[in-house]
């Protein structure tokens, strides 16, 4: 392909580019594709533990890639290590498709008052929480559209904050669950409030060339083998190469976007071997997820942007936000019921779908003052056996279990105990010190400054997920799960990341208009989940999506131009 024939040039595939991929190739321009991972085809994924959770298959190895995180010690002050010498991972995917591959596909939108928090509820010391340049009225066509062509399967059930749509239910019906679902049902009912079902994306009936799910007890975390699951690959980038209108390069890391003043013109890569290469187009999009994209703006420094690219105003890698919120369980006795039930709580691979939204908004019960909740999804124990056998070694009183006891404690495990979990989802609220920089002594493999994350997690947030985990485990309580427990951390979920490059009407505190355009530069377009100013208080990846679809359709009226 001739570059001078490159419309579009996309930094990534994962689902922040998918739909602009799959929009702008369908509409026939000429689109190319620069992914930093290797092109893993359905064929390759397989339910291997070690391959997918326990060695860096999927992702890069820290030895040649890795970030540098900055936390504060128990003395107060920041300290920064990098993930190579602590083996804490913060890579999500790095291959065509993205984190998209290995999602769970717990899918649910912002709602309304997501959009407007500040106006909402008012500032909050500390933090950096704006309104959006956008409604929810802006995006819901895009929800919608996102239901049909990635395929999102659910049941549409009126509940006390449920969302306007504009159509009355997702277009593939529910996928299978496990009986326990309906305990949790019985259980939220008792307490007075109400489980309603979470919608996947993961297909329950075959959709094109893609499968529906066969419910294999191997989903987060893995690669889909059956193309159910709705990642950009399957469902977007497939479409797109049918079109013949689009480019995927794999192994293509992108180092720098070279610009003038007011356009950038190319975009320079070290291939498989490390060869450095360009691409010219007329539109770039980056989406390289949160962190790496705020990266590869601060290392496109020149002449015209000394501070990194689009970045005059100093506003790239600032209020980087993730998911607060926390995790529990609770475990069931096969021995303690009837067989009946037993052998139903046992079956594998279908799904529990159960989230209580009823505290996405809550009030102190003293002050009656409102303020934002949060969400808890449902989920069974993940199947891993060598996960769930390591967590057996250690009794209640942190000694290790070595010899008999070990063994026994693993039998009982594995053959007579179902546990359930659940998640919380809160608002991570930006602030002053969350944010992406540029480390100026570590370098990756190709000698590159890798980036270095300031975190912290605002004490607001914890106080409110603390209150979702006392609700949580009460229903484990009412459902009569015994060793119930819930653990509100610090450390964000790195799946779940987004900022760095928000969007706002006003160039000097945002970094892209409501379009997701650089304020900056003419034909420079973020399409990940650095454009989100907040993080609303469920999973990011249909909102990244819908919004992606959106820009796309601004993109293809911006190429209708010239």
């Amino acid at each position: 392909m001739n570059v001078l024939d490159i419309d579009v040039c996309v930094v990534g595939s994962g689902a922040g580019a998918g739909p602009v991929i799959y929009e702008l190739a369908k509409a026939g321009y000429k689109v190319v594709v620069l992914e930093k991972g290797p092109w893993f085809r359905t064929k390759d994924f397989s339910k291997d533990e070690l391959v997918a959770t326990r060695r860096s298959v999927y992702t890069p190895n820290l030895k040649e890639e890795r970030h540098v995180i900055e936390e504060k010690n128990d003395k107060g002050e920041w300290v920064a290590k990098s993930t190579y010498v602590t083996g804490r991972d913060f890579w999500n995917g790095n291959c065509v498709g993205g984190s998209s591959n290995f999602m769970s596909g717990y899918f649910a939108r912002l709602k309304p008052v997501d959009f407007k928090l500040r106006s909402t509820y008012g500032p909050i010391k500390g933090s950096n929480i704006v309104d959006w340049p956008i409604s929810y009225d802006d995006l819901e066509p895009y929800y919608e559209k996102v239901e049909r062509i990635v395929g999102v399967s659910g049941k549409v059930v009126p509940h006390k904050f449920s969302e306007p749509r504009s159509s009355n239910d997702f277009p593939y019906p529910p996928l299978k669950e496990n009986i326990v679902s309906s305990w949790i049902d019985k259980a939220t009912n008792a307490l007075g409030f109400k489980a309603i079902p979470m919608p996947r994306a993961i297909l329950s009936k075959a959709k094109d060339k893609r499968n529906a799910c066969y419910y294999s007890n191997y989903c987060g975390s893995y690669g889909c083998s059956s193309d159910a699951k709705g990642s950009a690959r399957v469902s977007l980038i497939h479409k797109a190469l049918e079109t013949g209108n689009c480019t995927v390069i794999p192994n293509a890391k992108v180092y720098h976007l070279d610009s003038d003043q007011k356009q950038v013109k190319k975009a320079f890569y070290y291939d498989a071997d490390g060869n450095s290469k360009k691409i010219e187009a007329k539109i770039f999009v980056i989406a390289a997820q949160a962190i790496e994209t705020s990266r590869l703006l601060l290392m496109s420094k020149n002449t015209f942007f000394p501070n990194g690219l689009a970045n005059n105003n100093g506003q790239v890698g600032k209020n980087i936000v993730f998911s607060s919120g926390g995790v529990g369980g609770g475990e069931f006795y096969y021995d303690s019921m009837k067989k009946k039930l037993a052998d139903q709580l046992k079956e594998p691979g279908v799904f529990v779908n159960r989230t209580i939204q009823d505290f996405y908004e809550i009030s102190d019960v003293s002050t009656k003052q409102k303020y934002k909740g949060g969400t808890i999804d449902f989920l069974l124990e993940h199947a891993n056996p060598v996960s769930k056998a390591i967590r057996q070694k250690w009794d209640d009183f942190g000694e290790l279990r070595i010899g008999k006891p070990l063994q026994q404690k693993l039998h009982t495990y594995f053959t007579n105990v179902r546990k359930l979990k659940f998640e919380i989802f809160v608002d991570w609220l930006p602030t002053d010190d969350c944010y992406v920089t540029l480390d100026d002594q570590v370098t990756d493999k190709w000698g590159d400054k890798v980036a270095k994350i300031r975190l912290f997690n605002h004490k607001h947030d914890r106080d409110i997920a603390h209150i979702l985990g006392e609700k949580a485990e009460k229903v484990l309580r009412q459902m009569g799960a015994k060793n119930t427990y819930v653990s509100i951390g610090e450390a964000p979920p790195t799946n779940l990341q987004a900022g760095g490059c928000r969007f706002g009407n006003d160039p000097k505190t945002s970094v892209l208009d409501k379009n997701c355009k650089a304020h900056e530069l003419d034909n420079l377009f973020v399409t990940d989940g650095s454009f989100m100013p907040t993080g609303g208080s469920v999973t990011y990846t249909w909102t990244i999506y819908a919004n992606s679809f959106r820009v796309a359709n601004y993109i293809s009226k911006e190429l209708e131009k010239d």
